[in-house]
């Protein structure tokens, strides 16, 4: 079925809110999302509904108020009837049936409630013409814990739907979940009306419910927040309720490298005067585009791709907390761990000659899906020279246009992030880019490769003093440390910047380390419900003087100042705090501040007058301005880069196949090109509790199995990957680069057919097996390496079915348990990556058997192994991270031998640095550029 969207004239909306109660608590934030959602629904631009077809039910006092509203609004509806809820759910603790609250519900009187199935027979009417119908619910289940019964939202999906409709459930469990203090809706409809309101970058022209849901599930799993559910009969699914905002205003992208000129925004209102806190205000005027020079051919048209294995919108660059897994549930002891940064030689090319089936199998998906397959066969060295010194991949190997000029604008393009408040963010890019106006007690040294990776004081006048067995971390700060205000930079900004990362139902979405190394029983409540009179109750954090910080932890963490290092530890400082909106405007301690933010379309910094170099050893803040243009589509960005327009990607997963392709074919331009590794490793797990995948030698068939030829050509090869003889990546501590247990680099990727046949003897399956491979159906490269794999294991009897499913869906099922066990999942193929450099942020929710979960589980093999989880113990309780690498090394050796994971590639984007810049390298810290050591050379 093609989507349209729905006749305004024949559709009908029904909102319906209940914000206030008798006797259960207020849900304010529901009265607002009621005239969010109208004027979304209303909006000419979007659907267009008129006025008097989309109805407000606010405060119904009575069931029938309800049903007679709906029954009046459902029989005007002959196109498409939406019916939305939002308030308290509540469920019978004897029929488990669902209940909406209305003003005079309890828990204990639940027929002053409306039962949903009451609903759903309305809508079933037969006199109801409607030819599609959508029921959206946003109930909090603040009674839930009592009444029972009810296990998820799951449930509450199967037990609403409607024959011929879709439903998508929010999943909120508790009041504070649902309607977070200091926001303006619901966190569910909140993304909801944000999605029909702004548009979905890389979306269809049109948001049907399909579209909304992953957009939302992505949302809203980046931000810890409870997930939702979607159920569609029929063609729920494509049911649309706006145009996508984003093509209406986007510009179209020529098939050539010529790029159109950006329309001019308007010019920004002056900034305030320095150390004041800047109002937001207009975008700046993009600088003119200048024409590119004459290129090839046009490439076909790119495929909507993404490199790491999140859905269109998410954070897309190395830390995406959806790197095929979904943001992991709030508990105690539990790690959200996306992504870090490997490098090693790349392996011998097997060149096209060599070519077997499996790798044309391959190529046929990849150019299917319109990814050049040229790109494979370029090779790796650098080659040409370019101007200034600069050659293809030269800011991998060392720093490209060194300088000590100052002066100019340096300018980022790409899409908006999560997140500027640095407690809030889980966007790569943005933990790179907020040093620019942050600061913290250690960082990562500013070198290239790496030596980028060595902690370094920052804050702090040196490394921490460890005593008492590796529990206690002191640290001294540097004299002269201002914020943007002039006002002095104390130990106890620090101490209440680090205590926001407690107030997750304020500022939510940010890694939760610190908290899991500090106070593993959350026992502190954050600073806005801290009630002691300077809001710094946390008692694992002292501060006995303005210069002294000291941090106790319960048991050792060899690793903990890796987690000082992340911009979740930026002080902040109490009086300019705004809670849920700081991210707006956050007061600076580094060398810029914000002038002005446009949401949607732009950021600038300029200097703060107030930061001192002498003070600050790590930031070169070169450039006079910063700017940010908010770019939401990929194909416009690639273009606006080689054009001239802007001088570096902000985030995202390096230049798409088209673009790649002109740039590498450009002798000029391929100059200005990196490939730098990207800590993702591309893999394919073997769930233990799927027989026969319960039998070492078995597993073992397959990964001699596999022709890693034809998998490096599916993930792009020289280019987009590197052959991964094993899981660890090569920069991480503990990686041994001469470590192959099975022959990878030997047999130059040729599988061992051999070897797989000795192993299926040995595991009691002489002529193979059948199993089920779970992979994305949204990701080419994925979808490529399945079938080269699926390929591969044929030709020595193993059979796969591979079963696709979008991004969402297949995050939820690989990370359940039941689901893998219950579906014969024997392979499932995943990626990987570490949140900081370091082997316990790498294996610890891979392989350690303490870590895993009903759902939400990254240990998708099912590694229980005694030894693995007793080295990972040692390993944390090391003094310094160096001193556990050998530890690290020994869990390689063992996962490797047990054969728990297929590794396929290590990742690589392809990168644009513009011939503006100068002091360019990128860091293995960061899996790219170092920002902040970034200047511009003004033609």
């Amino acid at each position: 079925m093609t989507t349209a969207l729905p006749d305004p004239a024949a559709s009908r909306a029904l909102l319906i809110g209940v914000h206030a109660y008798a006797s259960l608590p207020a849900l304010p934030a529901v009265e607002r999302n009621l005239a969010g959602l109208k004027r979304a629904f209303t909006d000419e631009a979007l659907w267009g509904l008129p006025d008097t077809h989309c109805r407000v039910l606010p405060q119904p006092e009575s069931a029938e108020a309800v049903l007679d509203t709906l029954h009046s609004v459902a029989l005007e509806a002959t196109d498409t009837l939406v019916v939305y809820y939002a308030g308290h759910g509540l469920t019978d603790p004897y029929s488990d049936e669902l209940f909406l609250a209305l003003p005079a519900s309890d828990q204990k009187r639940m027929y002053r409630a409306l039962p949903y199935e009451w609903v759903r027979r309305a809508i079933l009417d037969p006199r109801v013409r409607a030819r599609r119908k959508v029921v959206i619910l946003d109930c909090c289940y603040s009674g839930r814990a009592l009444l029972g019964g009810m296990s998820g939202t799951d449930q509450v999906a199967d037990r609403a739907l409607i024959e011929g409709t879709c439903l998508m459930a929010a999943a909120a469990e508790t009041r504070t979940a649902l309607s977070p203090p200091g926001e303006e809706f619901t966190a569910f409809t909140g993304e909801l009306i944000t999605a029909l309101a702004e548009g979905i970058p890389d979306g269809p022209p049109l948001l049907d419910m399909h579209t909304l849901f992953r957009h939302l599930h992505t949302n809203l799993a980046a931000k810890a927040r409870p997930l939702p559910q979607q159920r569609n009969r029929n063609t729920g699914g494509s049911i649309a309720l706006a145009r996508n905002r984003v093509h209406l205003r986007e510009e179209p992208v020529l098939e050539t490298d010529s790029a159109p000129s950006p329309s001019p925004s308007p010019p920004p209102v002056p900034g305030p005067s320095p150390g004041t806190t800047p109002a937001q205000t207009s975008a700046p005027t993009p600088a003119p585009v200048p024409t590119p020079a004459p290129a090839p051919a046009p490439a076909p048209a790119e495929p909507p791709t993404t490199k790491s294995d999140a859905p269109a919108g998410a954070r897309p660059d190395r830390r995406a907390p959806v790197v095929d897994r979904p943001a992991p549930p709030d508990r105690s002891g539990t790690r959200r761990v996306p992504a870090a940064t490997p490098s090693s030689a790349p392996p011998k090319e097997t060149g096209r000659p060599q070519l077997r089936i499996g790798l044309a199998a391959a190529l046929a998906v990849l150019l299917a899906a319109g990814i050049p397959a040229v790109l494979n066969w370029l090779p790796d060295g650098s080659g040409e020279s370019g101007g200034s010194g600069a050659k293809y991949n030269a800011a991998t190997k060392g720093v490209v246009n060194a300088s000590r000029a100052t002066g100019g604008t340096l300018k980022f393009a790409g899409p908006e992030p999560d997140s500027w408040d640095p407690q809030r963010s889980y966007y790569g890019a943005v933990w790179n880019f907020a040093r620019y106006y942050t600061r913290q007690l250690v960082t990562y040294a500013p070198k290239p490769g790496s030596q980028g990776t060595e902690l370094t004081p920052d804050l702090a006048t040196d490394r921490a003093k460890v005593s008492h067995g590796g529990k206690t971390y002191t640290y001294t700060l540097r004299k002269g440390l201002t914020w943007q205000d002039g006002s002095a930079l104390t130990s106890k900004d620090i101490k209440y910047g680090i205590e926001r990362l407690w107030a997750q139902d304020v500022v939510s979405g940010g890694p939760n380390y610190l908290q899991q190394a500090l106070d593993p029983g959350r026992t502190y409540k954050g600073p806005y419900k801290d009630t002691s009179r300077d809001k710094l109750g946390l008692d694992a954090i002292q501060t006995p003087d303005s210069r002294t910080i000291v941090f106790r932890l319960p048991k050792p963490n060899g690793e903990f100042e890796h987690l000082l290092a992340m911009v979740a530890a930026s002080p902040v400082k109490p009086g300019k705090d705004t809670a849920a909106k700081y991210g707006n405007a956050p007061f600076s301690s580094g060398p810029y501040i914000f002038r002005s933010y446009a949401p949607n379309k732009s950021l600038e910094l300029v200097r703060n007058p107030h930061w001192h170099q002498s003070s600050d050893p790590i930031r070169s803040a070169l450039p006079d301005k910063i700017t940010v243009d908010f770019l939401t589509s990929a194909a416009a960005l690639d273009a606006d880069l080689l054009a001239g327009g802007h001088d570096l990607a902000f985030g995202g997963a390096g230049l798409g196949p088209r673009a790649r392709a002109q740039a590498l074919q450009d002798a000029t331009r391929r100059n200005n090109l990196d490939t730098p590794l990207t800590g993702l490793v591309r893999y394919a797990a073997f769930p233990r509790s799927v027989a026969p995948m319960d039998n070492e030698h078995c597993r073992k068939a397959v990964v001699y199995a596999a022709d890693r030829r034809a998998l490096h050509t599916a993930f792009g090869g020289a280019t987009g990957s590197e052959i991964a003889p094993a899981m660890l990546p090569p920069q991480l501590a503990g990686s041994d680069l001469s470590y192959d247990p099975y022959g990878v680099r030997k047999n130059d990727g040729r599988p061992d057919v051999d070897k797989a046949e000795e192993e299926l003897k040995a595991c009691g399956r002489p002529k193979g097996f059948t199993t089920h491979m779970l992979v994305r159906s949204d990701m080419p490269e994925e979808l490529a390496a399945a079938k080269a794999l699926q390929e591969a294991l044929q030709k020595v009897g193993i059979k796969t079915r591979i079963d696709q499913l979008d991004g969402v869906e297949k995050i939820e099922r690989a990370g359940s348990p039941a689901a893998v066990r219950k579906n014969g999942y024997g392979i499932v193929l995943g990626n990987w990556g570490a949140d900081f450099p370091t082997g316990q942020a790498f294996w610890q929710p891979l392989v350690d058997s303490r870590f895993i979960t009903s759902s939400g589980n990254y240990n998708v093999s099912g590694v229980d192994d005694p030894r693995i989880d007793k080295a990972l113990d040692s390993a944390a309780a090391a003094a310094r991270p160096e001193s556990a690498a050998p530890l690290y090394s020994q869990i390689s050796r063992m996962v490797g031998e047990g054969a728990y994971y297929l590794p396929f590639v290590y990742e690589r984007n392809v990168t644009w640095r513009s011939p503006r810049l100068t002091n360019v390298y990128t860091s293995d810290a960061y899996g790219g550029y170092d920002f902040a050591r970034l200047g511009v050379k003004e033609s």
